[in-house]
């Protein structure tokens, strides 16, 4: 809805009818008594306490009264924000629009997801020729609550069976079902204590699948890090699925996967001990017995097969190749050094799809896409011009297929999709969303800054155009910095309507992330970790020098292991600003090893096991570990989900119960702690409306905001 503007001239003939607003100062808060049991471990000579280590226990009935005591006083303090309402109402009229996935043909169908604007999930059609779509998995019933989701859906080659897997509860567990394609009737038995999986195909006959022995303990936090690869035969029992890859103790991967090449000649297998490096191995499935062929026996590169002809091989690597590279190779002989390039590294990070005969080269350049096609002897056929700057994705598909799709969005643009014609190189708008909100009244620009070592680092700046930088806008700093993930420009529901309110939104592309490749990620890992941290401070004093905001009106925000980077931002710098909102966020840097995978992060992170200096390192920025007696810390919304089993919701209990027993001054510290939900994937889309707007609600409140900046609606009288 329109603001409803009044000209000054007559303001003196209006009366505004409002209630009294409410103010921060307004509300008393008095935290739960959380009581300190103190546990000291003993590391490298150090002696280190955990007043909180019982928070760990997600089964036991204390912890679950703490949550339930802390929820109470949270949502008592968001109920009295003015227009937490208005906020949510809002956010519910802009996603209440359709969004419908590019399709994707099996068998005699053509399948497509689609959800007519506020489901809960997603809804797969499909379609035989001209005819009516029709539901094939609706995942909202699935559970009368909607947070049973669908995850991966896998075809069998012919098309006429599906697998599919379902998460409960937001848990990174997952059940795999099969069910006849036809009739949509289930054909056998569920698969249980699937976790970390894809679901591939050998022929018509069954599929692959990867998974870890039940864990000990409890299910949600106990630790897993021996991952296997199955086999499951159609018309057998999930206890006689034989284990393919990864049955010797001494040879522990963490992430195990498996995938069938199209033509159905051969198995891959990529087996990792942490999130970066992976061995590689090929199965020739044409020969009954055949033994493993390795391709490369150590984790020090990211390699991946993407397509194969025959026997020739064509994978993707970053050995040698900090930016990736594309080589081809014969499966007989398929190591390193037979390698030949045929598409090789450039100065932007390479990632690669193919479909219809064609290979599609998607380079991010200063984390914006570009894409060139090629052929499959390596000629370069075209660039494909895209609609405009920003991220696009797509472009793969079966070998045979005539056309192709792909997606595009940015941070001012709802994610559209277009038909592409690989022999032409034209495109077609295939679908674009009708949404209530006018992208040609943003603006998005692209900075480059300079962190505290002198390094250039991009960020991108969208906001309404006309904002007056006099270091008053509401704005939330965003970021991630790990994992080689790629922070690139893409369409938030959410995210419009922060601007809406004349928020600024920015988004670094900060050190420890992909987007320039795997020196960039490296320059962000374990004893430079700190690079992260001082990457993202840069950004937000550059929003302040360059009067787009100021620590009164800044607020940080990040998820996962961007949750670590708000959590130690605001240990370090707490003045730098005023609303932090750390998300599922790894927190416990001594111990985040010892949960579920939390193993597999060692990459990125280290452990407190590794050495002196690497214990040292990271107890100097662990956020549990420091939080400081008498500081004044900011505004903080702690969320995270009481069925995390990724980064377990320890993480943020024992640091919320540091920062409340600490804080100086009356800034609130809470923690949202969502009941049956998990990491975020799958959450239900009414659950997700309400968490954003309690996030903004909360943080544009501690702004000093007692009303919208820009309400959706005004009471006015004459």
């Amino acid at each position: 809805m329109k603001k409803i503007l009044i000209p000054i001239l007559f303001a003196s003939a209006i009366v505004v009818s409002c209630k009294t607003e409410t103010k921060t100062t307004d509300i008393k808060l008095t935290y739960p008594k959380t009581t300190k049991n103190p546990v000291i471990d003993t590391i490298f000579g150090t002696e280190v306490v955990d007043n909180y280590r019982w928070l760990e226990d997600d089964r036991s009935k204390e912890t679950e009264a703490w949550v339930k005591a802390e929820n109470e006083v949270t949502f008592d303090y968001l109920s009295k924000i003015p227009y937490r309402e208005e906020l949510k109402e809002r956010l519910s009229e802009l996603w209440n629009y359709e969004k419908v996935g590019t399709p994707f043909i099996e068998g005699d169908y053509t399948y497509f997801y689609k959800n007519d604007g506020l489901q809960n999930q997603y809804v797969v059609y499909r379609k035989k020729g001209d005819s009516e779509p029709e539901v094939f998995l609706d995942p909202n019933t699935f559970s009368e609550d909607a947070t049973t989701s669908l995850g991966s859906l896998s075809f069998s080659k012919d098309g006429k069976t599906a697998a599919y897997a379902i998460s409960e509860g937001g848990s990174d567990w997952r059940k795999i079902i099969i069910m006849d394609a036809a009739s949509k009737e289930i054909k056998e038995d569920t698969l249980v204590d699937v976790k970390f999986s894809g679901i591939s195909w050998f022929k018509n006959e069954g599929f692959y699948y990867s998974s870890y022995d039940k864990p000990e303990g409890s299910e949600l936090s106990a630790k897993t890090d021996q991952h296997k690869l199955y086999y499951h035969k159609l018309g057998t029992s999930q206890k006689n699925d034989p284990v393919i890859f990864g049955e010797i103790p001494s040879e522990k991967h963490r992430y195990v996967g498996g995938y069938v090449t199209e033509d159905n000649n051969y198995l891959v297998i990529s087996a990792s001990v942490s999130t970066s490096g992976n061995k590689l191995f090929l199965k020739d499935l044409m020969k009954p017995n055949s033994k493993l062929i390795t391709i490369i026996d150590n984790v020090k590169s990211d390699t991946y097969v993407a397509e194969n002809s025959h026997s020739k091989l064509y994978l993707v690597t970053n050995l040698d190749a900090p930016n990736k590279r594309v080589v081809t190779v014969d499966a007989k002989n398929p190591t390193p050094e037979n390698w030949k390039d045929f598409i090789p590294e450039t100065e932007n990070v390479l990632s690669l799809s193919s479909g219809a005969g064609y290979f599609f080269a998607n380079y991010m350049v200063d984390a914006v896409s570009k894409i060139l096609q090629y052929d499959f002897n390596g000629k370069l056929i075209r660039e494909v011009k895209l609609p405009g700057v920003g991220s696009a994705g797509g472009l793969g598909g079966k070998t045979d297929a005539k056309e192709l799709y792909f997606s595009f969005t940015n941070y001012s643009t709802p994610g559209s999709s277009y038909k592409f014609n690989p022999k032409s190189g034209t495109y077609k708008s295939y679908w674009k969303p009708s949404i209530a909100f006018n992208a040609d009244n943003y603006t998005s620009k692209q900075v480059f800054y300079k962190s505290k070592d002198g390094t250039k680092v991009p960020m991108i700046i969208t906001h309404k155009k006309g904002v007056e930088l006099n270091g008053k806008n509401p704005t939330i700093l965003y970021g991630y910095g790990g994992f080689n993930v790629s922070l690139t420009p893409s369409f938030s529901i959410a995210n419009a309507v922060w601007m809406e309110q004349g928020g600024v939104y920015a988004v670094p592309n900060l050190r420890g992330g992909g987007e320039y490749g795997k020196k960039w990620h490296d320059a962000g890992t374990q004893l430079k970790k700190q690079n992260v941290f001082d990457d993202f401070i840069a950004a937000a004093e550059y929003l302040i020098s360059e009067k787009y905001t100021s620590s009164d009106y800044l607020a940080i925000r990040g998820g996962s292991n961007g949750g670590l980077l708000v959590g130690a931002t605001m240990t370090q710098r707490p003045d730098l600003m005023k609303v932090a909102l750390p998300a599922v966020g790894v927190l416990d840097m001594l111990r985040y090893h010892t949960f579920t995978a939390g193993a597999g992060w060692a990459y990125d992170y280290g452990t407190a096991n590794d050495s002196k200096e690497m214990f040292d390192y990271l107890k100097a920025y662990s956020p549990v570990h420091n939080v400081k007696e008498g500081t004044k810390y900011p505004s903080t919304l702690v969320t995270t989900g009481d069925h995390d089993d990724r980064v377990v919701p320890a993480h943020s209990f024992k640091f919320a119960a540091e920062l409340q027993e600490k804080q100086a001054g009356e800034n609130p510290v809470l923690i949202r702690i969502e009941t049956n939900a998990g990491h975020g994937a799958g959450t239900p889309v009414a659950k997700t409306i309400e968490q954003y707007a309690d996030i903004f609600g909360f943080t544009l409140f501690n702004m000093g905001f007692e009303q919208l900046p820009n309400p959706p609606k005004s009471k006015i009288k004459s």
